[in-house]
């Protein structure tokens, strides 16, 4: 095998293994593997993953170190002509150490002449290099117009989902303070009408319990009035002088008469239906119904 020159081996320490080309603008990765600026960059765009093309290794830091002495190199190697830009590298057969001008499409490998009539290739097909690097570009080409055409598509599908997500977020959040108001509001209903419906029975207990606590003071006094009289009576059943007993007797008859009087036990009761609760359930909703809908016309 033909062993490479100073200049051939000088010159491949000086191209970029992504273009193939000299330096250019190099940086070096935490790897401690170079490339061009813009080949990385470009790299890392593509793959969407910071990764090294050489070793594969993650760079978790993006900051690219400006490596100046392979820069400087590079251009040394532009200006003498090691290596012209925009001809392909002179590779060689390690078999037949032949120049490789082929391009087997059935092994997707490059060959020389002579592998082409070896057994090994007899019946495959084969391009010329540069036709080959032709029709693999437009190949490549149309792959990435079409990988183009379908991330523009899903990236415009991403910013609908976000803008639906968005508005459903948003939604939720309107919702949310309006459920909040509206059973602030109810609460209010609710506890205005059960101290309207406290005064309401405080008032309707005042009004029945007046006539009655009265009518108990005169039947407590009646109660009273026939104590004494019995106390009278008890006194007079013990006179031992007739005439004083007969005028007593006279007297007693009178007073009774003129104070004693009739009464009954004054019966009223609370509405208790208005007070019960599937009463109250039905009232307050259908109040608070009608507080809402007077909100809604307003």
């Amino acid at each position: 095998m033909a062993s490479k020159g100073p200049a051939e081996s000088l010159s491949e320490e000086l191209i970029c293994p992504v273009c193939l080309d000299f330096f250019t603008d190099p940086v070096t990765l935490e790897c401690g593997h170079n490339f061009c600026r813009s080949c990385i960059t470009r790299y890392w765009e593509r793959e969407r993953r910071n990764s090294c093309p050489e070793c594969r290794e993650v760079i978790a830091d993006r900051t690219l170190r400006v490596n100046r002495a392979l820069a400087n190199l590079a251009e040394k190697a532009r200006n003498l002509n090691l290596y012209p830009k925009g001809k392909e590298s002179k590779r060689h057969c390690e078999e037949h150490e032949e120049e490789l001008k082929l391009f087997c499409v059935t092994d997707k490998t490059l060959i020389c002449v002579i592998c082409a009539v070896a057994e090994e290739h007899r019946e495959h097909r084969f391009r010329p290099i540069k036709e080959a690097v032709k029709i693999y570009t437009d190949q490549l080409k149309s792959s990435l117009d079409s990988l183009t055409k379908k991330i523009l598509d899903f990236q415009e599908k991403e910013q609908q989902q976000k803008e639906k997500i968005s508005g459903v977020q948003e939604q939720s959040h309107s919702l949310q303070s309006h459920i909040t108001s509206q059973f602030a509001e109810l609460r209010q209903i609710i506890t205005e009408k059960e101290q309207s419906l406290l005064r309401e029975l405080r008032e309707e207990e005042k009004r029945i319990l007046n006539p009655m606590e009265k009518n108990l003071r005169e039947i407590q006094e009646n109660i009273r009035i026939i104590q004494e009289e019995i106390s009278k009576l008890k006194e007079q059943m013990d006179q031992k002088d007739s005439v004083m007993f007969l005028k007593e007797e006279a007297r007693r008859n009178r007073r009774i008469n003129d104070d004693i009087q009739e009464l009954s036990v004054t019966d009223e009761t609370l509405s208790v239906e208005k007070f019960d609760h599937l009463y109250l359930l039905n009232t307050v909703l259908r109040e608070t119904l009608d507080a809402i809908n007077r909100d809604c016309r307003v």
